[in-house]
């Protein structure tokens, strides 16, 4: 009931004070089911993009975080092929930082911030990783061609 209710209000937020950038609603009326879109930011590879990304709100929501991972294939050395995110906020203690108080509207906005400010320290792609630390140029290039390939309309 608790999660009910605190995800109905979650997603009212979300409709009538998106964060800029960031639209979610629910998949066929399913609360726990949710997707997102976060728009690339200005200035970044993935400027003009359009990306979308699955969340699955699990039964001990709020004191579990919700999966989340991008259905749009995305260049970038913290997200692997199969969408998966590398960020924090979305694991649990003593290895990730997700507390109750966060909601979706904070995950979304951090992992647009990801998108931004990619972390090649921790990343899921070792070698696109390496491109980001060593080659920028060819990391900035590859992830504008697969922004154009998959994230346009």
């Amino acid at each position: 009931m608790q999660r009910a209710s605190r995800l109905e209000r979650e997603l009212s937020l979300l409709t009538t004070e998106p964060p800029p950038g960031i639209t979610c609603w629910q998949n066929e009326n399913r609360l726990d089911d949710l997707r997102a879109q976060i728009l690339g930011g200005a200035g970044t590879p993935y400027e003009k993009g359009i990306f979308n990304l699955e969340i699955l709100v699990p039964e001990r929501y709020p004191f579990e975080p919700p999966k989340i991972r991008f259905l749009t294939p995305i260049y970038h050395p913290n997200i692997d092929s199969a969408g998966r995110i590398c960020l924090d906020v979305l694991k649990l203690p003593p290895q990730g930082a997700w507390r109750p108080s966060l909601n979706i509207s904070t995950l979304l906005t951090s992992i647009q911030l990801l998108m931004a400010e990619p972390n090649p320290d921790d990343p899921l792609m070792a070698y696109i990783s390496s491109e980001c630390k060593y080659n920028k140029q060819v990391f900035l290039l590859n992830a504008k061609e697969w922004t154009e390939k998959y994230a346009s309309q």
